[in-house]
């Protein structure tokens, strides 16, 4: 009985730090660029809206970064930029990263 108590209070804390971590923790690391010279995202997470068209996108973080048609990451995932890459999207509109 005391090892079972033992397992659920360390699963229980550790539960608990997983909410209580920053959501910066889970960003990719690096930098997410739309068109060069105008907008740098230093550390992306979650979505991003871009502004200007055709969005160009230089991903220079450690994860993939998802290009959509709509703002919000809405529509559809029009491109997928791995890190390292770039893509010019005529009708691109947010830019998801984990």
């Amino acid at each position: 009985m005391r090892r079972l108590t033992t397992v659920l209070g360390t699963l229980a804390a550790a539960g608990t730090m997983a909410l209580a971590l920053p959501n910066t923790a889970f960003a990719a690391h690096g930098e997410l660029i739309f068109n060069p010279g105008q907008t740098v995202i230093e550390n992306p997470s979650g979505c991003n809206n871009a502004t200007y068209r055709p969005l160009i996108v230089q991903n220079d973080t450690n994860e993939y970064a998802l290009v959509y048609d709509g703002p919000d990451c809405t529509g559809n995932v029009i491109a997928v930029v791995p890190p390292g890459g770039h893509t010019t999207q005529e009708f691109g509109s947010s830019v998801f990263t984990a």
